[in-house]
Formats: C-alpha cells, structure tokens, sequence
C-alpha cells in the first residue's frame, strides 16, 4: 500500500529541488514513488498550477506518432499516420490520471498563500531513515500524510531528531 506526504513550501523554486531530490533517491532506491507533483499557487493570479513528473500528453503523442508511422507505412502515407497517431495519442495520454488525483491537489493547494508550493508525493516504500534527513534539510512543513496516527507521530519525531542534527552539524 502506498502512503501519501503532502509537504507545504515557501516557494516553487525548493519544491523543485525537493522533487528532483526525490526522483534522484527513487533512482538510487532508496524511496520507490508511485507519482510525485509539484503544485504551486501563482502568485499573479492566484491560480492553481500542477507540475507533473510524467507526461501523459507527452508521451501519449510520441507514442502514437510511432504506432501511427507505422501503421502508415503500410498504406504507403507515414507521415499522415504519423499525425493522426500523435493527435490520437495525446488525446489518449490527457484522459490518463494515475497516481495523486488532480482535483484533490487543487482543492488542497487552494490553502496555500500566492507564490507558495506543495509536494505531493505517492510513496511505495522507502529507507525512512536515510530518505526523511535529506528532505528535511529543505524545511518545508508536513501538512498532510495518509500514515496511521502512530507512524506520523514517529515520523514527525524522526523529522525533528534529523532537524537537530543538521542544525549541531551546521553550528
């Protein structure tokens, strides 16, 4: 079962670095996340704005541009499957939601003040103990989590332990 952590920051600039930092330890596996996102409220507007990990659209398109070359090979107009394929592809990767639902992190990231970020990361498992002090060393604030009483409570002890400890390795 995976555990949801929403992570409250200031700006959108940390929330990028702690992102990357993620997707940086699920290579090296020491976490395994199902999706994380980076949700900013702009500051001009007000608006809610997601920033995904995986491109659906994206990859949908090439995709379907590959399958309809392809295809378009055999009635000799490649680059006419080409186009229908990746219009069709995109259409497709658009309709395609997994991991963290949208509306739910646009309801949730409503709260946060103009300019600020949230990280929403879907996590398999992980080393608690070596994933927790590299993220705390950004700051951030745990805002939500999908963890029982008693493991958010542990974790949130872990978060201040990490947090004394790079403030004697910092001094």
């Amino acid at each position: 079962m995976s555990n949801l952590f929403v992570i409250a920051y200031d700006d959108l600039a940390t929330a990028d670095q702690v992102r990357d930092k993620l997707l940086s330890m699920n290579r090296e596996h020491l976490v395994e996340l199902e999706d994380v996102v980076v949700v900013e409220r702009r500051e001009k507007d007000g608006k809610i704005k997601l920033h995904q990990a995986v491109n659906h659209v994206g990859n949908g398109a090439a995709g379907g541009a590959l399958w309809g070359s392809v295809i378009g090979l055999l009635f000799l107009v490649p680059f006419l499957g080409a186009a229908v394929g990746a219009a069709a592809g995109a259409a497709g990767g658009s309709a395609v939601d997994t991991g963290v639902n949208d509306k739910f992190m646009k309801e949730l990231s409503a709260n946060l003040r103009p300019g600020a970020a949230a990280v929403f990361v879907l996590v398999k498992t992980s080393v608690r103990d070596r994933v927790v002090p590299e993220i705390v060393k950004f700051g951030g604030q745990l805002v939500q989590t999908s963890l029982s009483k008693e493991d958010e409570a542990h974790l949130r002890e872990m978060v201040k332990e990490a947090l004394k400890e790079e403030t004697t390795i910092a001094s």
